[in-house]
């Protein structure tokens, strides 16, 4: 890694080793010049391209950003799929001192339009037609509202007219011609590690989304480390399946990606056939995600192994990990590490991790420990750390800890406390070794007679069921109980499930309140663009159902 000394417990700090995210795009090139840095396969004829020409395209771009006005600390939005002009906007627009503001592909023109007015965002590179998001039009609905500091729009692709008032990306490209390339090697040098980076929205799930932001000193340290505890290659053939709008997407595969010297090959729209068809034909080594994605692989009824004979390396979490699904991912889908880790946006993306070393049943089990340089904690509602092996919320000490929300000062405060310390909302319990396991989200917690029940910890139980292939639990109010567990489950394939023997099955294998007293088989859950399950469409829907009860 760039000659660094690769020790993934002391780290490799990578915001010392390239300083800023151009740096770090240069250093790539350096060591890896004419091999193949991205391959696009839905754009056959410029989306296959090296390091070198990466740089070239970075570098156009930018000097388009710099002849566009575009200053150090300027928001400047992506809102397309993952595809290869999304990672030359992203390093060009960084390299000019902009902040990335990436706006989530399921967004509609209001969403959007909110975030681009409380982030101020100068441009604004997106597509028209691509994968039949229209995302110009839903932009320019009346009912979305003005967007008064958008002063341009690029269309990083569109399959139709450019619509009026909008410019090509190569039109801004041509723009930027009259910028001399000098200007563009001093705008970088000008940079440094404490630079704003990114400028992320969560998900808001608890409300309006929040804007956190991160540096480029914090982002280049914490995958840094990521990337060489994973263990990744600049052999490594790399399918960005998540989204690049989110941290991981973003930083966990095109920076991480960079970091290494592997290849980047995005996938727009997962689709098991697209995928196995792409892993096949790219040789595909690495691919991350949630665990709903490699079971929705090994249940397709057309999955041959056959065809993902040169897959290496796993990277998965934020859910359940059943522990029969690691054994499947090591002996069906073939590969060689499967790592599992827990972040979230406010900490970088990344805060613990498991190790290549680690046995199946600690992998499942665990999120792993404290990355290199961060605390991670267990504690109370008083801030005190809990004994080990009991449950209270994960709190996260570090370098890797957000500046803040974005000019919300009062937010920062209930979400970072007077030590420095992020409070996740997350509940978990750490082992003797220092071993993180999430049992839930504090706010996805009910109450059923009194008992604390954690869909996560039920979830995990019902996977024992031989015939539930997914489960998802959500609590509904209910006048005698106060609350009552509902839940969701997908059958293994070639299986049947009955509702009422689940129920059933459910109340001989775990104690009565945890128990589900509804269950409900369904063809799959509802998932937002990481491939998390969207548990308040499952609450509405159980709602419904019961009638309100």
């Amino acid at each position: 890694m760039g000659g660094a000394v690769r020790n993934a417990e002391e780290g490799v700090r990578g915001d010392l080793l390239w300083g800023t995210i151009p740096g770090l795009l240069a250093d790539a090139v350096e060591r890896r010049g004419g091999a193949e840095a991205v391959v696009d396969r839905t754009d056959p004829e410029r989306g296959r391209f090296s390091f070198d020409e990466l740089a070239a395209r970075v570098e156009a771009t930018t000097r388009g950003m710099l002849a566009a006005g575009v200053e150090p600390g300027d928001a400047v939005a992506i809102w397309a799929p993952n595809c290869w002009e999304w990672v030359v906007a992203l390093l060009a627009l960084q390299s000019a001192g902009g902040v990335l503001v990436p706006l989530n592909t399921r967004y509609k023109g209001r969403e959007a339009a909110d975030i681009l007015r409380r982030s101020r965002a100068k441009l604004l590179f997106t597509v028209e037609g691509f994968l039949g998001n229209d995302y110009v039009s839903m932009l320019r609905n009346p009912d979305v509202g003005e967007t008064p500091h958008l002063e341009q729009i690029v269309l990083l692709r569109t399959t139709g007219e450019v619509p009026e008032g909008t410019v090509t990306s190569a039109e801004f490209v041509v723009a930027g011609e009259s910028v001399d390339p000098s200007a563009v090697a001093d705008r970088v040098a000008s940079l440094t590690g404490d630079h704003t980076s990114d400028l992320l929205f969560t998900s808001g799930t608890t409300g309006s989304p929040k804007g956190v932001v991160q540096t480029h000193g914090q982002t280049l340290r914490a995958f840094g480390d990521w990337s060489d505890v994973v263990g990744l290659r600049n052999t490594d053939r790399y399918l960005v399946i998540n989204p690049f709008f989110h941290a991981f997407g973003y930083k966990a595969g095109i920076l991480a990606a960079l970091m290494a010297g592997a290849t980047i090959v995005p996938l727009a729209v997962f689709d098991v056939d697209a995928a196995v068809e792409t892993i096949s034909a790219e040789q595909i080594s690495m691919i991350p995600g949630p665990p709903t994605l490699y079971q929705t692989i090994l249940g397709h009824p057309a999955f041959d192994p056959a065809k993902v004979t040169s897959l290496r390396l796993a990277v998965t979490g934020a859910a359940v990990v059943p522990v029969e699904l690691v054994h499947q991912m090591r002996d069906v889908l073939g590969f060689e590490t499967v790592i599992t880790g827990y972040g979230l946006t406010e900490a970088c993306g990344v805060a613990t991790m498991c190790r290549h070393d680690d046995d199946p049943e600690t992998i499942a089990n665990t999120s792993g420990r404290a990355i290199p340089g961060v605390d991670v904690l267990v504690v109370d509602p008083e801030g005190s750390e809990v004994p080990r092996g009991e449950a209270g919320e994960v709190v996260v000490a570090g370098y890797n800890v957000m500046k803040g929300y974005f000019e919300s000062p009062e937010q920062t405060a209930e979400t970072i406390d007077d030590q420095g310390r992020l409070h996740t909302g997350d509940v978990g319990i750490m082992d003797e070794r220092g071993y993180l396991r999430i049992t839930d989200r504090m706010k996805d917690m009910f109450i059923v007679g009194g008992f604390n029940a954690y869909p996560a910890e039920i979830e995990q139980l019902l996977l024992a069921h031989p015939d539930v292939a997914q489960a998802a639990v959500v609590g509904v109010p209910d006048e005698r109980m106060g609350e009552i567990g509902c839940a969701f489950v997908v059958p293994a394939p070639g299986a049947t499930l009955e509702p009422a023997a689940v129920v059933a099955w459910a109340k001989e294998n775990m104690a009565n309140y945890k128990a589900p007293r509804f269950v409900e088989v369904v063809d799959a859950f509802p998932l937002n663009a990481s491939g998390k399950v969207l548990k308040f469409e499952l609450r509405q829907r159980a709602v419904a159902s019961l009638g309100g009860n």
